[in-house]
């Protein structure tokens, strides 16, 4: 990727653990305010095409995940977006 078209933001496998703390409570703040799990999806599926497109991945996990993310269809993000909701539980 172009390092002038994107942001190096983010690195999450350095601070892994609060990467998952903070979705974990972002999750559960969206079901108390009444969010359905599928419309919770729908936002992190925006949420992954938002830095998939405009955060330069900084690992080779995160290069990895970016080209998972490429390749997957519709249905296939959404259901890695319930895959990382599984591994925040």
């Amino acid at each position: 990727m172009d390092k002038l078209k994107c942001l190096e933001l983010m690195d999450f496998l350095k601070d892994w653990t609060n990467f998952r703390s903070s979705l974990h409570e972002g999750i559960q703040m969206a079901r108390q305010f009444g969010m359905s799990e599928e419309e919770i999806q729908n936002v992190a599926v925006s949420v992954g095409e938002f830095l998939n497109e405009k955060v330069c991945p900084a690992s080779s996990e995160e290069k990895l995940l970016k080209e998972m993310w490429d390749t997957a269809s519709p249905d296939e993000r959404k259901a890695l977006a319930t895959v990382l909701f599984k591994m925040v539980k």
